[in-house]
């Protein structure tokens, strides 16, 4: 944990303005929400919640399964980092942040499938230079809590109809086990 040197007050109501700076850097949006930890010290730490991160066992089984099905490398993430991965190096991808066109994909609700006709690819982790093949956004009760992905690898390049489907429904069940 950093300091950032900025101190805030408390106003009568008991709350507690978050700086604009770091609700830009960390992606902080109105109405996002934040999961409140204290420790035996006297801290009092905002993280932001994802229901995801609860799910973390069954995200890396049903990572494993998409790749193992899939044959191509599989990825889920909550709305801002890598939660789960499998077919890759664990270690190079987990808590990578989501690229700004995941961003997108994830709020227009839209799924993405890359093609011989596709435009331009969809590089959905930043710092990682791989196309994304298939990516379907997981919806839990009418939000956005993140995203199913399929990437590139050296031999797939554009994505199957088995691995479209096992996207879109590895989505829709991560998004139903959120639920309950």
């Amino acid at each position: 944990m950093k300091a950032t040197g900025i101190v805030r007050r408390i106003d009568d109501l008991g709350r507690v303005v978050i700086p604009k700076e770091i609700r830009r850097t960390m992606r902080i949006k109105e109405g996002a929400p934040l999961e409140i930890y204290t420790s035996n010290d006297g801290e009092v730490i905002f993280r932001k919640y994802s229901p995801i991160n609860e799910l973390a066992e069954n995200a890396s089984q049903a990572a494993e399964v998409m790749y193992k099905l899939g044959g191509a490398p599989a990825v889920i993430f909550d709305r801002d980092h890598v939660v789960a991965v499998a077919g890759v190096a664990k270690r190079e991808y987990n808590e990578r942040r989501v690229s700004p066109a995941l961003e997108e994909i994830m709020e227009t609700r839209r799924g993405y499938v890359a093609s011989d006709t596709t435009d331009s690819a969809l590089r959905p982790i930043e710092g990682i230079d791989k196309q994304a093949l298939a990516v379907f956004p997981i919806v839990s009760s009418g939000d956005v809590t993140g995203a199913v992905a399929f990437v590139a690898s050296e031999n797939v390049k554009e994505a199957t109809e088995t691995q479209h489907t096992l996207a879109k429904a590895t989505a829709m069940f991560l998004g139903k086990q959120i639920e309950e």
